[in-house]
């Protein structure tokens, strides 16, 4: 694995850490078995918005669809 600074002038404290955080994220996606995922987050589970079956109409539904102006 390659990492290169394109921008400004990082101290060694700052590289160290950069490349701690780097090293720390890889060994946590390394260890995770393949196929396992971590728990669905909410907005994104589809089940949210479609979790409940719109009401049919009715017989007068189409009396309703008309607003007179």
């Amino acid at each position: 694995m390659t990492i290169k600074v394109v921008r400004g002038n990082p101290t060694p404290e700052e590289l160290a850490a950069a490349l701690a955080v780097v090293r720390a994220r890889a060994a946590a996606v390394a260890a995770t078995p393949p196929g396992a995922e971590g728990p669905k987050d909410a907005w994104s589970d589809p089940s949210r918005i479609a979790g409940h079956r719109l009401p049919q109409p009715g017989q007068a539904s189409w009396a309703r669809t008309y607003w007179p102006g």
